[in-house]
Order: C-alpha cells, then structure tokens, then sequence
C-alpha cells in the first residue's frame, strides 16, 4: 500500500506512507521526495521503528529523532538572521511534544513495561 500525505499549502515535496499499519496501527515506512516523484527518486526513506524494541530489536528511528532534528534546525534558524515569532512558536510546540514524549516514556520505565507492548 502507498498514498501521499497531504499538508499545507505551497509544498515542493510529498510524503508517501508505503507500508501497512503495524503494532498500535501506527505506519513505519515514508519517503519523501520532489512533489510528483517521490517514489521514483527520494530525498529521504524514513523507516520508524517497527514494534517494541524489547521484542523486535531496534530497527528504526524514533518520532523524538525527528522531532529533535527539527528543534536544531529552528534553534540554528532562530540564532541567525531567520528569527522570528513563527519560528519561536513551533520550536515551542517541538520542545512541548518532546516533553509529552519523555513523560510517556518516563512512565514506562517506572512500570517496567518500556519496549514492550504492554500497556
């Protein structure tokens, strides 16, 4: 299965999902490329972890590694000449998710249930 993500106006670039939904129905597999040509020449092929590290060993990156990549990017643009309040609000809301995150995982690890499908 593959289909493009859809977002936000003024885009150059398509996200296309091509796996099926895995453990906790959540997709593992995207690729993002030029609109119209993802699939046949990529920037980039994300593979997320695919079930509990725990039970499937690692085999992909996580939402917080992106997340992260993203902080840097707009902490770098916020230090320099592409400042703005913009900016300052998603870094915000990065750093916010990134917080939930950890919670979540911090939560986890106290019940001793992190890496596996226990709920």
């Amino acid at each position: 299965m593959s289909f493009v993500l859809p977002y936000g106006q003024h885009r150059f670039t398509e996200i296309n999902v091509d796996d099926e939904p895995g453990p906790g129905g959540a997709y593992h597999h995207y690729t993002i490329g030029k609109a119209g040509e993802a699939l046949l020449s990529p920037y980039s092929v994300i593979p997320f972890q695919n079930g509990p590290v725990k039970e499937a060993g690692q085999n992909g990156v996580f939402i917080e590694d992106l997340l992260s990549i993203c902080r840097h990017r707009l902490q770098c643009f916020q230090a320099g000449e592409f400042a703005c309040r913009e900016n300052a609000l998603a870094l915000t809301k990065i750093e916010e998710a990134l917080h939930w995150l950890n919670h979540r995982t911090a939560d986890r690890q106290a019940r001793n249930v992190e890496g596996t499908t226990q709920k």
